[in-house]
Parts: structure tokens; C-alpha cells; sequence
């Protein structure tokens, strides 16, 4: 066959294929996530025939560079695009396994976060991405996240359409077979690359497409649609999840990180976790699997006040201080050893930025300023020649959290073995330095990132 030639002039496109394309609307830009495969190409012709005479249709391929056949699929989208007159975007990625799974299923994980990493990036305002997911996906994805543990939020399946980005994603064909897409691109007479990954069955989806699944529909005819159904149905549950979760956080006080424990432990098991999943996917991650962390949120809220529980996951963790949880993000490493602080563009330390600015024309040079982290002992003097107070009490009295004190940078002005601390994070800062700074000439400028 003839790599990316356009069906014959006088082909018809079903309506079930073209109707949910056709009717998109309200967008700056459509894009189609191309693969190369049979699916991505079929929705690549139906997005040009409903909307290239408008000019807004983008193709974007993302290379993983992890199959033999990577370049020729590359050179297939190119030289398809090039022939539909679509606007095309490559972009090569390198895929790492996760740290915390082993193997195929690693690499699957991991080259599907560098896919949508790339969509995410791409995506602005009012833009639209079709993906060419079908309902052997959908039943694939429901009856894969089942064998993990999954609860109804990943039961629920892949949805028919959210937010990706600044823009949206829509999944305009998961209500068709893929039986009916491959009739139809036959028909149309086009070509395509094939995965040759597709059928490693190593990899854990595979071996439910072609060993699994196979045979279960041999038993239940119809098994996509059931499968679909249950993918409904735990997507309303999730719905009706959510609106009751945010309902309780308004209730009890939740703020973006924090989030009291007193009105918490009032709630059912259940409620409880429904409201800190809830929490967690609003922040942006995932939560640990059901099943693993039961007793790990009984810790957070009922263990000893001398107690430090904590619940560790991917990107975050969740920790307990002074009757409130918090939800704490990773932070990248601070520096091992001091940092000098010299006039002239900002230092970074960790999440902080911290510059040192003159104010007017400064009389002298500042003196050997320093970044440190808390060694312990620490004292600060909140004026000058006036009484010294201990660092560690202070921040205890502001309620710190423990984490927060140990990543605050700590500034020291002056000589070696004689220099004072002038600042503590965006907590304080010396009167002589903060102001007007005249009695320095030197303004300190501590500030933090938000995340």
C-alpha cells in the first residue's frame, strides 16, 4: 500500500466514526496524538476530513526511542502528514523504567508519563488533542487496573474527555470496537506502521489483549460493553466521591496543604479515606492502592502526640504536627555546605531565592554573608545589642513544621566563628537589612517559591 495516501475522493465516512469528530467544537487548535498504528492514523484522515479546510488541525508523534522500527514509524507520520497537508511535531524522549516497579511493567509506566509530559507541554488554551482510544482499550484498562488493586476512581477507565495541560483531551471513539475501526481503515484503503512491542507479552497489557481477553470473550460475548458499563457506572460512584469530599473539606477547614485532624477523625473509615484521596489527586498525584495504607492513615490520626507518622508515596508525603496533616511535596536537595551570598543576581537554595540588593549607594561592601542550613543551637537577636533568643523555641512558638525548619535558609553575616544570623527564611529579618537598610546599605531579599 501507499504510505498516507488519502482515501479515494468519493469515500464515505460512517457516522459513527466522523459524528464524534465532526461536532468538536470551540477550539483554537486540534491536535491528534499520532502513533504511526492503525487507530491514530484512522482518527488522523477522519480529523482532516472534518476540519482541515479550516486549517486547525496538528498532529503531534511522540518517539520513544525504544523500538527497533522507531525511525521508520517517525518517517511514516511525516510522510503522512505531509500528504494530508497536517502540520506535524516530533518529539523524541528518553524513557527511563520506574524506580518502583520492575521490568516491562517499568518501562510501560515510565515511557507513558514521557508521553503525556510532551501532550501536557504542548497544549495551550481552547486546544483540543484526540486520542483514538476504543472500547477494547477502555475494556482492557478497567479489567487491567482491577488485577492492580485498583479502586472506583481507576475502575472508572479512561475518560471520554478532560483536562490535559491548559487545553482538553478528548477520546472521541471509546465507544467503538476496534474491529469497526480496522473494517473502516481497510475499507478507506489506508496504511499504517504496526508496534512490534505490541506483541511482547512481557508487558502486562499485552498479555491481557491477546491472552486474557481472547478467551474471556469466547465465554462472555459482549464482554466490552460489560466491561464498559462497569467503567460507567465507577466513574458516577467517583462523581458522587468528589462532590462529597469537597463538601467535607469545606467542611472541616481544609486549606491547600493542611488539613485539620479533629473534624477528620469524626468521619467514617470510609469518609476518611475518600476525603484524603480526594485531597491527594487534587494536588496533583496519586494516591497509594487501597489496600496499603489503611493502617498508615490510622497512624496519622491516632498516634501518640510524640509521635512523628508519616505516609510516604510518589512526589510526596503526608505528615502529621500539632493536630493537622500536611501534605508535603518533594523538595530537590539543598546544598551540603554554606553558600556565599554576593551582590548581584539572586542564589538559589532549594525552593528559596535570596539576593542581596543595595540600597542607594551603599558606603562599604557588605560584609562575608553566608547560606547555611540549622545545625541546632542557633540563637537570633530581634535587635541590635538587645537579648538573644533560641532558634529552635522561637519556630516552635510560630508552630513550624519540623520539615520546614530543617530546609529554612539560615543567613550569617560577618567573619568566620563571629558571624550573627540576620535572617531566618522569609520568617524575619534583621531591621538592618530589611527596610530602608540603612544602617547596612544592604537590602535582603528572601523569597519563596509557591508549588
Amino acid at each position: 500500500m501507499t504510505q498516507g495516501a488519502e482515501p479515494d475522493s468519493g469515500f464515505c465516512w460512517p457516522e459513527a466514526l466522523s459524528a464524534p469528530v465532526r461536532e468538536l467544537s470551540d477550539f483554537s487548535r486540534l491536535w491528534v496524538a499520532l502513533s504511526g498504528g492503525l487507530d491514530s492514523t484512522l482518527l488522523l484522515h477522519l480529523a482532516a476530513h472534518c476540519h482541515g479546510a479550516a486549517g486547525a488541525v496538528n498532529a503531534v508523534h511522540v518517539n520513544h526511542q525504544l523500538q527497533p522500527n522507531a525511525s521508520e514509524t517517525e518517517a511514516f507520520c511525516r510522510t503522512l502528514c505531509t500528504g494530508l497537508k497536517v502540520p506535524l511535531v516530533v518529539e523524541r524522549v528518553s524513557v527511563e523504567p520506574s524506580k518502583n516497579r520492575g521490568g516491562s511493567g517499568g518501562i510501560e509506566e515510565a515511557a507513558r508519563k514521557a508521553r503525556y509530559g510532551v501532550l501536557e507541554e504542548l497544549m495551550r488554551p481552547r486546544d483540543i488533542l484526540l486520542m483514538a482510544h476504543h472500547a477494547d482499550d477502555q475494556a482492557e484498562t478497567v479489567l487491567f487496573r482491577m488485577l492492580r488493586g485498583s479502586g472506583v476512581a481507576g475502575l472508572a477507565g479512561m475518560p471520554a474527555s478532560r483536562t490535559l495541560g491548559a487545553g482538553r483531551l478528548v477520546r472521541p471513539w471509546l465507544h467503538l470496537e476496534r474491529s469497526e475501526l480496522d473494517h473502516w481503515a481497510q475499507a478507506a484503503g489506508l496504511s499504517w506502521i504496526n508496534d512490534p512491542s505490541n506483541t511482547d507479552e512481557r508487558f502486562d497489557r499485552n498479555f491481557l489483549r491477546h491472552r486474557v481477553l481472547p478467551l474471556a470473550r469466547s465465554r462472555w460475548p459482549g464482554l466490552n460493553r460489560r466491561l464498559c458499563h462497569t467503567a460507567d457506572a465507577c466513574a458516577e460512584s467517583e462523581t458522587l466521591n468528589r462532590k462529597l469530599a469537597s463538601l467535607q473539606w469545606a467542611s472541616l477547614g481544609g486549606e491547600r496543604d493542611r488539613l485539620p485532624t479533629t473534624g477528620l477523625k469524626g468521619l467514617s473509615l470510609v469518609e476518611q479515606k475518600n476525603l484524603v484521596r480526594w485531597w491527594i489527586r487534587e494536588r496533583g498525584f496519586q494516591p497509594p492502592s487501597v489496600g496499603s495504607w489503611q493502617q498508615s492513615l490510622h497512624d496519622l490520626l491516632f498516634a501518640g502526640e510524640d509521635r512523628e507518622p508519616e505516609l510516604r508515596a510518589e512526589g510526596f508525603s503526608l505528615r502529621r504536627f500539632q493536630g493537622d496533616l500536611y501534605l508535603v511535596t518533594e523538595k530537590t536537595p539543598l546544598p551540603e555546605n554554606p553558600v556565599a551570598l554576593d551582590p548581584g543576581p539572586s542564589r538559589r537554595w532549594g525552593e528559596w531565592s535570596l539576593a542581596l540588593e543595595p540600597v542607594a549607594t551603599p558606603k562599604s561592601l557588605p560584609p562575608p554573608i553566608r547560606i547555611f542550613t540549622r545545625q541546632g543551637g542557633e540563637r537570633l537577636r530581634f535587635h541590635p545589642n538587645g537579648p538573644s533568643r533560641s532558634l529552635k523555641k522561637w519556630l516552635q512558638e510560630l508552630r513550624v513544621p519540623p520539615w520546614e525548619r530543617a530546609r529554612l535558609p539560615l543567613v550569617f553575616a560577618g567573619p568566620e566563628g563571629a558571624a550573627e544570623l540576620i535572617a531566618v527564611g522569609d520568617l524575619w529579618c534583621s531591621e538592618q537589612y530589611s527596610g530602608g537598610a540603612h544602617a547596612a546599605g544592604w537590602r535582603l531579599v528572601v523569597e519563596r517559591e509557591c508549588d
